[in-house]
């Protein structure tokens, strides 16, 4: 909740959205605005603790928003509540991908795993700076899950703190990070993700209900390097343990630990003259 601005919900392969441009690539004061174009595709598991993966590639359009309130970046839409030197509170809304069912065999004859959009609060702020003008920085959000498969319903809650350590003009352009996060969900979730109600259950695939805790830990990099002012491209590798899942015993938790690797491309097509206050 690759809406991860929060990260959003990765797993059903929204990690390709984490390499979309955001504030921290731009310059020291960026432009209000920004419209352009990014392709990209990621390969992901298909869920957390799948054997099978998800590809998606993607070409779409772009917005980025540095409104005082108003934010639009790659974690979502969301309204600023509170920013200081040191510490952001925002509320927002992101989305991730879908994933078949009929394409995950552990899952056949099961729903699908639907859009998810995510909303709620989330804090972030800046722990340390380093001599060399890298600094660590903390995100605490929690999000309601909302799923779109036929309907709306609630997928319960997902919390996500993360610790990142950022680089940023490294060899001629680059902006280096890593982060080290756990992924936790509700009840509802990860029943949403592991359970197997009776309906679904096979001589296989007995009957299971999961158990709120966590889900993964991830271990992610992330860089981008800027090709004049218009053009930037992107890379992430993820890698995820889920070792000491609350549900290793659900059928459908079917491995310890899982990757996640993508690439981009953004092309600025227009951007504001008007800059952007923070």
């Amino acid at each position: 909740m690759c809406t991860y601005s929060m990260k959003p919900v990765v797993w059903v392969g929204l990690a390709l959205f984490a390499v979309i441009p955001d504030a921290t690539a731009q310059p020291a004061v960026p432009p209000l605005w920004e419209v352009g174009v990014f392709a990209g595709a990621a390969s992901t598991p298909a869920y957390p603790a799948s054997t099978e993966r998800t590809y998606r590639g993607l070409v779409l359009p772009y917005l980025i928003y540095r409104g005082d309130i108003v934010r639009v970046d790659r974690g979502g839409i969301g309204a600023r509540l509170l920013h200081t030197d040191t510490v952001e509170l925002d509320v927002g809304f992101a989305a991730s991908l879908p994933a078949s069912s009929s394409d995950i065999a552990a899952r056949k004859d099961m729903p699908d795993l639907g859009t998810l959009i995510e909303f709620g609060p989330r804090l972030k702020g800046t722990l340390a700076k380093t001599a060399s003008g890298g600094r660590v920085r903390f995100e605490l959000p929690l999000r309601s899950v909302l799923e779109i498969n036929n309907g709306v319903r609630s997928q319960g809650y997902a919390l996500e703190p993360e610790v990142v350590y950022e680089m940023r003009d490294v060899g001629g352009n680059w902006r280096l990070s890593t982060s080290l996060s756990a992924v936790m969900g509700d009840r509802a979730l990860n029943q949403y993700f592991y359970g197997v109600p009776a309906a679904f259950a096979t001589a296989q695939r007995p009957v299971y209900e999961a158990r709120a805790g966590l889900i993964a830990t991830r271990l992610t990099f992330n860089a981008a390097k800027s090709i004049g002012p218009d053009l930037r491209v992107y890379g992430f590798a993820r890698y995820e343990s889920y070792a000491h899942s609350a549900n290793q015993n659900s059928p459908l938790y079917l491995q310890t630990t899982g990757t996640s690797i993508g690439m981009g491309v953004s092309w600025t097509l227009g951007r504001s003259t008007t800059s952007a206050r923070d």
